[in-house]
């Protein structure tokens, strides 16, 4: 069983990379390996059930086409930046053949051979085991060679997972001979694999913590939905299932909806290629609810904003002159009062109609470097406050990206101007950027930083949500406008804060396409 979840998570991934609408050449490596691992765990599976030849040449062959794949994966993975060069990959290709051809005669031809074909599939995965040791050491060598930085770090996970899973796939063994307790090392290497993967697609997981936290949820979802089955078979089901093939069905359920949800849509396009709002309900219900909202919004804030904007002109006029004719000093008082409170009135709407209005982009492939330099000497030039220390450190190799240069100003304008607001007795604030690791440099990064009071945990859930504010007389809407501008650019706006030592905004934006 534990066979068959290992070919089952690796067709999985293999469907889900190949559908994914990224599909770069890291994407692709990884999904032909998988496959490779399907083919050859599908078929040893297949063959403990129905003992055919056949058989047992497509799980030999699947075997053998590991060490190429493996190895032109790890060139991907590592950016080509290896000792690994293309003659590796067709030197394990010829290999395998001339492997594939000796293990065809020792089964087929020489009636002979049964030494040789007891101890045939130790051979083979001993040269496969050679090969990946191989690879391993690759990535060993390029972990420690490459400097200090996202990537490093989390290849380096890498680095310490591959001998951990091997180290328990022996223990698992030991203790499978010994006690006739076992673990199973297929579920472990499926582990790994899916590791991996979150490697692989999810460059935006920089800390382990991010990535165990993704596992977690694939655990928690298994278990909850393996319950369930127990509960349902147990009150109807005629016959004991052992909870082991439950959770084992339920994990298989879990990883393949994705990939069986892309593939529905395919052949739902297919069927009714001018049909998109059935895949709308079907798919996307809360990306299109949204949209609806952002429409609606769109169309109400300007008759909003008229409606407000007519009689507060009308306050404001009248108050004015009531002032000009006013000459008791406590009445002047009360009118400037009133004209102030006009004003920001119209400011709050004046916010709201900006938050409001469709985001028309003039987007430009250009650096992020020179336009952080420009928002900083935009800074600098205004009132910057004295005890207030500007850093940079900005990657010297960075890819251009595709934004609108004007918007993205307004948000590093922004959110500097709240960093500064949270630091009133003086402190830092830091810009920084770099790549993001992924094929290639996928991404770009911004992070601004600074040293003031943070922002306390009860109001982290709602710091991007309109018109919520810790200010006294703020609006609740600076925040709100930029994570909307930065989701226009397709990028990412998070926050980090620990109160009492200061927030971090990190913004990732996509690299230009060429």
């Amino acid at each position: 069983m534990e066979t068959l979840t290992l070919a089952a998570v690796s067709l999985s991934m293999a469907v889900s990379l190949i559908l994914s609408k990224n599909r770069t050449p890291l994407y692709l490596s990884f999904a032909r390996l998988c496959l490779a691992l399907f083919v050859y765990k599908g078929t040893n599976f297949l063959g403990g059930l129905l003992r055919y030849d056949a058989l047992m040449m497509a799980e030999l062959a699947g075997l053998l086409v590991l060490p190429p794949l493996a190895i032109s994966f790890t060139r991907t993975l590592l950016n080509k930046k290896t000792n690994l060069s293309g003659r590796y990959v067709l030197s394990a290709a010829v290999a395998g053949v001339f492997l594939a051809v000796g293990a065809y005669a020792v089964i087929h031809v020489d009636p002979a051979s049964g030494p040789i074909r007891t101890f045939l599939p130790l051979i083979l995965s001993g040269y496969v085991l050679i090969m990946l040791s191989i690879c391993y050491l690759a990535l060993i060598v390029y972990v420690r060679t490459k400097a200090a930085g996202i990537e490093k770090k989390r290849l380096g996970y890498l680095a310490i997972a591959c001998p951990a899973a091997a180290a328990l796939m022996v223990l698992d063994y030991s203790a499978g001979t010994a006690y006739g307790f076992s673990l199973h090392g297929d579920l472990i290497l499926a582990a790994l694999i899916y590791l991996i993967l979150m490697i692989v697609t999810r460059p935006q997981l920089t800390a382990l913590h991010d990535i165990m936290a993704r596992a977690a949820l694939v655990f928690v979802m298994t278990c909850f939905a393996a319950i369930i089955f127990a509960i349902v078979t147990g009150l109807f089901g005629r016959g004991e299932t052992p909870f082991s093939s439950i959770l084992v069905a339920s994990f298989i359920i879990v990883i393949s909806i994705e990939p069986f949800r892309q593939i529905l849509k395919k052949i739902l396009t297919m069927i009714y290629p001018d049909s998109p709002d059935v895949f709308t309900s079907l798919y996307a219900l809360d990306e299109r609810l949204e949209r609806e909202k952002s429409q609606l919004l769109e169309e109400m804030a300007p008759v909003l904003a008229h409606e407000i904007r007519t009689p507060l002109g009308s306050m404001k006029g009248a108050a004015q002159v009531l002032r000009s004719e006013e000459k008791d000093k406590e009445h002047q008082r009360l009118l400037d009062v009133i004209i102030e409170e006009v004003d920001r009135l119209n400011s709050v709407v004046s916010q709201f109609l900006n938050y409001a209005k469709p985001y028309h982009l003039n987007r430009k492939t250009q650096g992020l470097n020179p336009l952080v330099e420009k928002t900083v000497s935009i800074i600098r030039a205004g009132n910057l406050p004295e005890n207030i220390t500007i850093e940079q450190d900005l990657h010297p190799d960075l890819p251009p990206v595709h934004i609108d240069a004007e918007q993205m100003i307004q948000v590093i304008l922004n959110l500097a101007h709240n960093a500064m607001e949270a630091m009133p007795e003086g402190g830092t604030l830091t810009f920084r950027t770099s790549r993001i690791a992924g094929d290639a440099g996928a991404a770009a990064s911004l992070t601004i930083r600074d040293t003031g009071r943070g922002v306390r945990r009860e109001d982290m859930k709602n710091i991007f949500k309109p018109f919520f504010t810790t200010k006294e007389r703020g609006v609740g809407l600076g925040l709100p406008i930029c994570q909307r501008i930065v989701k226009s650019h397709g990028g990412r706006l998070r926050v980090k804060s620990i109160p009492g030592q200061g927030s971090i905004f990190h913004i990732r934006l996509d690299v230009a396409r060429e």
